[in-house]
Protein backbone atom coordinates (compact mmCIF):
# COMPACT_ATOMS: atom_id res chain seq x y z
CA UNK A 1 0.00 0.00 0.00
CA UNK A 2 2.81 2.34 0.98
CA UNK A 3 4.49 1.87 -2.37
CA UNK A 4 1.36 2.55 -4.13
CA UNK A 5 0.33 5.82 -2.54
CA UNK A 6 4.47 6.65 -3.09
CA UNK A 7 3.53 6.11 -6.98
CA UNK A 8 0.28 7.91 -6.84
CA UNK A 9 2.20 10.98 -4.80
CA UNK A 10 5.24 10.79 -7.38
CA UNK A 11 2.92 11.31 -10.68
CA UNK A 12 1.02 13.68 -8.81
CA UNK A 13 4.07 15.72 -8.33
CA UNK A 14 5.10 15.47 -12.01
CA UNK A 15 2.09 16.94 -12.79
CA UNK A 16 1.87 19.86 -11.05
CA UNK A 17 5.64 20.62 -11.97
CA UNK A 18 4.71 19.92 -15.53
CA UNK A 19 1.65 22.23 -15.00
CA UNK A 20 4.11 24.90 -13.68
CA UNK A 21 6.45 25.22 -16.33
CA UNK A 22 3.66 24.97 -18.60
CA UNK A 23 2.36 28.60 -16.86
CA UNK A 24 5.25 29.70 -16.57
CA UNK A 25 5.92 29.03 -20.42
CA UNK A 26 2.75 30.92 -21.69
CA UNK A 27 3.60 34.11 -19.80
CA UNK A 28 6.69 33.87 -21.45
CA UNK A 29 5.26 33.39 -24.46
CA UNK A 30 3.05 36.36 -24.08
CA UNK A 31 5.04 38.54 -22.71
CA UNK A 32 7.84 37.95 -25.55
CA UNK A 33 4.54 38.75 -28.26
CA UNK A 34 3.66 41.87 -26.84
CA UNK A 35 7.39 42.81 -26.66
CA UNK A 36 7.63 42.20 -30.16
CA UNK A 37 4.21 44.01 -31.42
CA UNK A 38 4.53 47.21 -29.41
CA UNK A 39 8.13 47.70 -27.32
CA UNK A 40 10.62 47.90 -30.63
CA UNK A 41 13.61 49.81 -29.90
CA UNK A 42 12.86 52.56 -26.98
CA UNK A 43 10.85 54.83 -29.19
CA UNK A 44 9.95 54.46 -33.27
CA UNK A 45 7.98 56.71 -35.96
CA UNK A 46 6.13 55.58 -39.04
CA UNK A 47 3.61 56.89 -41.65
CA UNK A 48 0.24 54.89 -41.54
CA UNK A 49 -2.22 54.72 -44.76
CA UNK A 50 -5.43 53.25 -43.67
CA UNK A 51 -8.37 51.60 -46.15
CA UNK A 52 -11.26 51.03 -44.60
CA UNK A 53 -13.87 49.04 -46.31
CA UNK A 54 -17.70 48.85 -45.52
CA UNK A 55 -19.98 45.94 -46.32
CA UNK A 56 -21.01 47.04 -49.57
CA UNK A 57 -17.54 47.39 -50.50
CA UNK A 58 -16.99 51.25 -50.41
CA UNK A 59 -13.92 52.30 -49.79
CA UNK A 60 -12.37 55.39 -47.30
CA UNK A 61 -9.48 56.33 -46.55
CA UNK A 62 -7.03 57.63 -43.77
CA UNK A 63 -3.38 59.08 -43.73
CA UNK A 64 -1.40 59.64 -40.13
CA UNK A 65 1.68 59.79 -39.00
CA UNK A 66 2.06 57.72 -35.59
CA UNK A 67 4.77 58.45 -32.72
CA UNK A 68 5.68 55.93 -29.48
CA UNK A 69 8.00 56.29 -26.83
CA UNK A 70 8.58 54.05 -23.91
CA UNK A 71 8.90 55.51 -20.61
CA UNK A 72 11.88 52.79 -19.50
CA UNK A 73 13.86 49.95 -20.66
CA UNK A 74 12.06 47.54 -18.16
CA UNK A 75 9.92 44.93 -19.75
CA UNK A 76 6.20 45.99 -20.70
CA UNK A 77 7.27 49.45 -19.27
CA UNK A 78 4.32 52.52 -19.77
CA UNK A 79 4.83 54.04 -22.83
CA UNK A 80 3.00 57.25 -25.06
CA UNK A 81 1.64 57.69 -28.62
CA UNK A 82 0.93 60.26 -30.72
CA UNK A 83 -0.94 59.56 -33.93
CA UNK A 84 -1.38 62.92 -36.28
CA UNK A 85 -3.54 62.58 -39.15
CA UNK A 86 -3.18 64.16 -42.19
CA UNK A 87 -5.39 63.02 -44.63
CA UNK A 88 -8.48 63.32 -45.72
CA UNK A 89 -9.59 67.07 -44.79
CA UNK A 90 -12.49 65.56 -42.54
CA UNK A 91 -9.93 64.03 -40.17
CA UNK A 92 -6.72 66.34 -40.88
CA UNK A 93 -5.06 67.59 -37.42
CA UNK A 94 -6.76 65.41 -35.35
CA UNK A 95 -4.63 63.78 -33.02
CA UNK A 96 -5.07 61.16 -30.68
CA UNK A 97 -2.68 61.02 -27.59
CA UNK A 98 -2.08 57.81 -25.61
CA UNK A 99 -0.60 57.03 -21.81
CA UNK A 100 -0.39 53.71 -21.52
CA UNK A 101 -0.38 53.03 -17.74
CA UNK A 102 0.57 49.59 -15.95
CA UNK A 103 -1.94 48.03 -13.56
CA UNK A 104 -4.15 50.62 -14.16
CA UNK A 105 -6.28 52.71 -16.60
CA UNK A 106 -4.64 54.31 -19.77
CA UNK A 107 -5.13 58.09 -20.22
CA UNK A 108 -6.10 58.89 -23.48
CA UNK A 109 -7.30 61.86 -25.46
CA UNK A 110 -8.89 63.07 -28.68
CA UNK A 111 -8.45 66.38 -30.37
CA UNK A 112 -11.38 67.33 -32.76
CA UNK A 113 -9.39 70.38 -34.76
CA UNK A 114 -12.92 71.46 -36.28
CA UNK A 115 -14.44 72.05 -32.86
CA UNK A 116 -11.04 73.08 -31.12
CA UNK A 117 -11.85 70.30 -28.78
CA UNK A 118 -9.93 67.85 -26.37
CA UNK A 119 -11.72 64.78 -25.37
CA UNK A 120 -10.79 62.17 -22.93
CA UNK A 121 -11.71 58.91 -23.76
CA UNK A 122 -13.13 56.70 -21.25
CA UNK A 123 -11.71 53.07 -20.46
CA UNK A 124 -15.14 52.41 -21.54
CA UNK A 125 -14.74 53.35 -25.01
CA UNK A 126 -11.17 51.89 -25.82
CA UNK A 127 -12.96 49.16 -27.57
CA UNK A 128 -14.75 51.22 -29.77
CA UNK A 129 -13.97 51.89 -33.71
CA UNK A 130 -10.99 54.17 -33.89
CA UNK A 131 -11.42 57.02 -36.41
CA UNK A 132 -14.45 54.93 -37.79
CA UNK A 133 -12.22 52.11 -38.94
CA UNK A 134 -12.53 48.38 -38.01
CA UNK A 135 -9.63 48.93 -35.28
CA UNK A 136 -10.17 49.77 -31.79
CA UNK A 137 -8.56 52.55 -30.06
CA UNK A 138 -6.92 49.44 -27.58
CA UNK A 139 -5.38 48.05 -30.68
CA UNK A 140 -3.72 51.38 -31.72
CA UNK A 141 -1.51 50.93 -28.38
CA UNK A 142 -2.06 47.41 -27.01
CA UNK A 143 -4.23 45.46 -24.39
CA UNK A 144 -2.03 45.15 -20.78
CA UNK A 145 -1.53 41.59 -20.74
CA UNK A 146 -2.30 41.40 -17.01
CA UNK A 147 -5.84 42.16 -18.12
CA UNK A 148 -6.23 38.53 -19.27
CA UNK A 149 -5.53 35.16 -17.99
CA UNK A 150 -3.32 33.17 -20.80
CA UNK A 151 -3.83 29.45 -22.16
CA UNK A 152 -1.41 27.60 -24.11
CA UNK A 153 -3.49 25.44 -26.38
CA UNK A 154 -1.18 24.27 -28.80
CA UNK A 155 2.17 24.34 -30.14
CA UNK A 156 2.90 23.28 -33.63
CA UNK A 157 6.14 23.90 -35.55
CA UNK A 158 5.56 27.60 -36.46
CA UNK A 159 3.54 28.75 -34.08
CA UNK A 160 2.02 29.01 -30.35
CA UNK A 161 -1.71 29.07 -30.09
CA UNK A 162 -2.35 31.44 -26.81
CA UNK A 163 -5.77 31.11 -25.62
CA UNK A 164 -6.63 34.71 -23.61
CA UNK A 165 -9.55 35.13 -21.27
CA UNK A 166 -10.23 38.71 -19.84
CA UNK A 167 -10.40 38.78 -16.18
CA UNK A 168 -13.39 41.52 -15.88
CA UNK A 169 -15.95 40.09 -18.53
CA UNK A 170 -17.81 42.76 -17.90
CA UNK A 171 -15.48 45.45 -19.25
CA UNK A 172 -14.72 44.11 -22.98
CA UNK A 173 -17.28 42.73 -25.57
CA UNK A 174 -15.45 39.37 -26.28
CA UNK A 175 -15.41 36.41 -24.42
CA UNK A 176 -11.98 35.08 -25.55
CA UNK A 177 -9.74 35.70 -28.38
CA UNK A 178 -6.72 33.37 -29.65
CA UNK A 179 -3.36 34.08 -30.64
CA UNK A 180 -1.25 32.39 -33.18
CA UNK A 181 2.39 33.38 -32.70
CA UNK A 182 5.28 32.87 -34.40
CA UNK A 183 7.72 30.74 -32.51
CA UNK A 184 10.67 32.54 -33.91
CA UNK A 185 10.05 35.82 -34.14
CA UNK A 186 6.89 36.04 -31.64
CA UNK A 187 5.39 38.25 -33.61
CA UNK A 188 1.51 37.67 -33.26
CA UNK A 189 0.23 36.91 -36.70
CA UNK A 190 -3.12 36.44 -36.48
CA UNK A 191 -5.89 37.05 -33.63
CA UNK A 192 -9.51 35.61 -33.61
CA UNK A 193 -12.16 37.29 -31.28
CA UNK A 194 -15.02 34.87 -29.76
CA UNK A 195 -18.18 35.83 -28.25
CA UNK A 196 -20.16 34.45 -25.60
CA UNK A 197 -21.51 31.48 -27.94
CA UNK A 198 -18.37 30.74 -28.79
CA UNK A 199 -18.65 32.87 -32.28
CA UNK A 200 -15.94 34.12 -34.35
CA UNK A 201 -16.74 37.76 -34.95
CA UNK A 202 -13.30 39.83 -35.37
CA UNK A 203 -9.96 38.62 -37.33
CA UNK A 204 -6.83 40.84 -37.28
CA UNK A 205 -4.80 39.38 -39.73
CA UNK A 206 -0.70 40.16 -40.28
CA UNK A 207 -0.22 40.35 -43.63
CA UNK A 208 3.36 41.29 -44.38
CA UNK A 209 6.39 41.40 -42.11
CA UNK A 210 9.60 42.85 -42.66
CA UNK A 211 12.92 43.68 -40.38
CA UNK A 212 13.70 47.13 -39.88
CA UNK A 213 16.55 48.06 -38.11
CA UNK A 214 16.84 44.77 -36.52
CA UNK A 215 13.17 44.67 -35.65
CA UNK A 216 10.77 42.24 -37.37
CA UNK A 217 7.70 44.39 -37.93
CA UNK A 218 4.18 44.05 -39.13
CA UNK A 219 4.22 46.50 -42.47
CA UNK A 220 0.55 45.45 -43.06
CA UNK A 221 -2.88 44.62 -41.33
CA UNK A 222 -6.18 43.84 -41.62
CA UNK A 223 -9.14 43.58 -38.89
CA UNK A 224 -12.29 42.10 -40.28
CA UNK A 225 -15.71 42.40 -38.08
CA UNK A 226 -18.63 39.99 -39.43
CA UNK A 227 -21.28 42.14 -37.09
CA UNK A 228 -20.70 45.31 -38.97
CA UNK A 229 -19.33 43.82 -42.45
CA UNK A 230 -15.91 44.62 -44.23
CA UNK A 231 -12.68 45.55 -42.69
CA UNK A 232 -10.05 48.08 -42.83
CA UNK A 233 -6.49 47.41 -43.87
CA UNK A 234 -2.76 49.31 -42.31
CA UNK A 235 -0.24 49.94 -44.41
CA UNK A 236 3.12 50.94 -43.07
CA UNK A 237 6.23 52.94 -44.64
CA UNK A 238 9.29 55.17 -43.43
CA UNK A 239 9.40 53.06 -40.32
CA UNK A 240 12.37 53.85 -38.09
CA UNK A 241 12.95 53.25 -34.74
CA UNK A 242 15.04 54.53 -31.89
CA UNK A 243 14.71 58.23 -33.07
CA UNK A 244 15.25 59.80 -29.96
CA UNK A 245 11.91 61.56 -29.62
CA UNK A 246 11.64 63.95 -26.47
CA UNK A 247 9.02 63.02 -23.52
CA UNK A 248 7.43 66.46 -23.59
CA UNK A 249 6.28 65.82 -26.88
CA UNK A 250 3.90 63.66 -25.81
CA UNK A 251 1.83 66.21 -23.49
CA UNK A 252 -1.38 67.86 -23.83
CA UNK A 253 0.01 70.78 -24.85
CA UNK A 254 1.11 69.71 -28.18
CA UNK A 255 -2.30 68.41 -29.09
CA UNK A 256 -3.25 71.80 -30.83
CA UNK A 257 0.59 72.44 -31.87
CA UNK A 258 1.54 69.11 -33.06
CA UNK A 259 5.63 69.06 -33.18
CA UNK A 260 5.85 69.50 -37.08
CA UNK A 261 9.38 68.22 -37.47
CA UNK A 262 9.14 64.96 -35.73
CA UNK A 263 6.65 63.78 -37.45
CA UNK A 264 8.04 65.11 -41.28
Amino acid sequence: MYIGQLKIFMVGMVMLCASAAWSMEVSEIVSKANQAAYYKGEDGRAKVHMSIFDAQGRERNRDFTILRRDDTNEVDAEQKFFVYFTRPSDVSKTVFLVWKKINQDDDRWLYLPALDLVKRIAASDERTSFVGSHFFYEDVSGRAIDEDEHTLLEQSKNYYVVKSTPKNANAVEFAYYKNWIHRETFIPVKTEYYDNNDTLYRTYSALKVEEIDGFQTVTQSRMADSRIGGYTEMSYSDVKYNVGLADDLFSERYLRNPPRRELR
